[in-house]
Order: C-alpha cells, then structure tokens, then sequence
C-alpha cells in the first residue's frame, strides 16, 4: 500500500513541476494567466454567484489545459522533425485551431457569464 502511495505522489510532483514549467516557458499560458487574473479580479468586483464562479475556473481549467496539450503536440513536431515538413505543419496548424476553437467558446461562455452583471 506504502509503495502504491509513493508512486502516486511521485506522479502528483511530476504534474505539479509540468505545471511550472509550462507557467515558466510558454508565452502563451503566460498570457493566458495574465488574462484570466484580471477576470478574477472582475469576478469579485461584480460579486459572482457561487455557479458562475465554477464555470469561469472550469472555462480557465479548459483554456489552460488545450493550450498545453497544443504545447506538447508542437514540441513532439519539433523534437521528432526539427526541419520544415509539409504534413509537420499541418498537424502543428490543425493543433493551434483546436485552441482557436476552445478560445472562442470560451469567450461566448464567458460574455454569457458577465453580462446579466454588467448590464
């Protein structure tokens, strides 16, 4: 029991450092933080329910995690294939849609959220 514990804990650190690393490296979590932060601050500002709360760090949780997945896909492209490649291209393009996509439902939910409590 004591080792499947430790394995799960080792796998929690590992988690936990990718998450760092990602915040540490990638300019577009960065940004993406920096967005979200300032809708933290909006959402106290307009004193958010309990419900809306959820769904905006759901929506963050959702953003954060296609962009690093997009992340890892594109660094997988570049490791195995460092030299332009025509389907290497695709697959990073197709790869960055995906986050385009979950951007822009992300953005609809969000307006949806704000609005009843800005207007």
């Amino acid at each position: 029991m004591l080792s499947f514990i430790s394995i799960r804990f080792k796998r929690v650190l590992t988690a936990i450092k990718g998450m760092f690393i990602l915040i540490k490296t990638e300019a577009s979590i960065q940004s993406h933080l920096l967005i979200f932060s300032l809708f933290i601050f909006l959402g106290f500002y307009v004193d958010l329910d309990i419900n809306d709360w959820i769904k905006q760090i759901m929506i963050f949780g959702f953003i954060i995690s296609i962009e690093a997945l997009n992340t890892g896909i594109e660094k997988i492209c570049d490791f195995t294939n460092p030299d332009y490649n025509k389907k290497i291209g695709f697959i990073k393009d197709v790869s960055a849609g995906s986050v385009s996509f979950a951007v822009i439902a992300s953005l609809i939910a969000i307006v949806l959220i704000y609005y009843p409590y800005l207007f």
